[in-house]
């Protein structure tokens, strides 16, 4: 076993994330990736593969013209560790167990009745119990557990400042659930959770800036810079759901006027949506069924939405000049209605070169979500 010290080094944290995000990989291509010697990775390589964490596989392809042995691809043990990840909405758990390569094995849904803190906690306890217990013998094999809470989140210490669709305000998630659980427990903002994963194991692998927004309750976004998430100052870099883009539109729980949350967030669509149709009871189910119907009066409700995000995407754009947009949430499950609008939008306020960078337009389920959380714990363990 080697010491801590031994472990934190930066060639060794830079080699299992390389080999975690881009593997299986030879130790050449490692080198000439990482700027290391063959030697430097051949040594920051060996207490992983000690500690089981990666393996050999056989021998594939040649190191170069005329060598003479093949080279021998390091792997990742995906099953060498297990990892829980937790999405936390206002009336539900989402919980998975993901292995060290970010693939779920398990799901589980627990409703939530009560967002109180208390009550979520005693839910939070039972689901995690009963994902590690579930089929597959995970529990022997688990100490990390990731929580994904929007609003505004301190990772550093797991206070969750404040999360408007929770209610919550100065909740230390990580100490509670920490003494709950007995685990090691990591806290993020659910937008900056889904970038991660997308960043180390999804569109986002190999890009050096990629922005990842989402549209659903809220509207977020998550930046990776110069390959590293970006969390600013405060904590709320990438609050695109609050840049105003109508100085008449309607107020937003935050206190601002004509936010794009404000025009396009599930609430302010559905609100829109009864008023429209003049049916109070209305629910963003039917409101989708409406417009795709041809309902003109509900159609323009999501065109408007769409455009409204679209516009906060080319803002970011116009800033930051990411080389790739992913654009996702549950609320897109009404895709067909928004996309149209939200390429429009885009390509109007897109400044110069900006409007060339491409968006991918896709639905993400909540497990994606929950998947987020336990990447940020498996980024953890690679830190570690």
């Amino acid at each position: 076993m080697y010491h801590q010290a031994d472990m934190v080094a930066p060639a060794v944290t830079a080699v299992f994330t390389a080999v975690l995000t881009e593997g299986p990989i030879s130790r050449v291509r490692l080198a000439r990736r990482l700027g290391l010697s063959s030697a430097a990775v051949t040594k920051a390589a060996r207490p992983l593969i000690e500690m089981g964490y990666l393996h050999e596989l056989a021998a594939t392809e040649r190191t170069g013209p005329g060598a003479g042995r093949p080279a021998s691809p390091l792997a990742v043990r995906a099953d060498r560790e297990f990892f829980v990840g937790v999405k936390i909405t206002a009336d539900e758990l989402i919980g998975v167990v993901c292995d060290l390569c970010a693939q779920v094995r398990t799901a589980i849904h627990r409703p939530l009745t009560d967002p109180d803190v208390e009550a979520v906690l005693t839910e939070l306890g039972h689901l995690v119990d009963e994902l590690l217990d579930s089929p597959g013998g995970y529990r022997a094999r688990t100490r990390r557990l990731g929580l994904a809470v929007s609003g505004d989140v301190d990772p550093t210490t797991g206070l969750v400042r404040y999360s408007p669709f929770l209610r919550w305000h100065n909740v230390p998630l990580r100490e509670r659930a920490e003494k709950l659980t007995g685990l090691t427990v990591t806290v993020e903002n659910d937008v900056k959770a889904l970038t991660t994963a997308e960043h180390w194991f999804g569109e986002g692998v190999g890009a050096e800036s990629f922005a990842l927004v989402t549209v659903g309750t809220g509207i977020g976004c998550g930046l990776v810079i110069g390959g590293r998430l970006v969390s600013g100052s405060h904590g709320v870099a990438g609050e695109i759901g609050h840049i105003g883009i109508d100085a008449n539109g309607p107020t937003c729980h935050c206190g601002g006027r004509g936010c794009v949350e404000a025009i396009a967030g599930t609430d302010a669509i559905v609100g829109q949506a009864r008023e429209r149709s003049s049916r109070p009871d209305l629910t963003f189910d039917e409101a989708v069924a409406l417009a795709r119907r041809g309902d003109e009066r509900v159609g323009a409700v999501f065109a408007r939405a769409g455009n409204a995000i679209g516009c906060g995407i080319a803002a970011v754009a116009n800033l930051v000049g990411p080389a790739r947009i992913v654009v996702s949430g549950e609320g897109l499950a009404a895709y067909d209605l928004f996309e149209p609008h939200i390429r429009a939008g885009f390509e109007r306020q897109a400044f110069g070169a900006a409007a060339q960078c491409p968006l991918s337009i896709r639905s993400l389920p909540f497990e994606e979500w929950a998947r987020g959380a336990a990447t940020v714990s498996i980024q953890a363990l690679v830190a570690s």
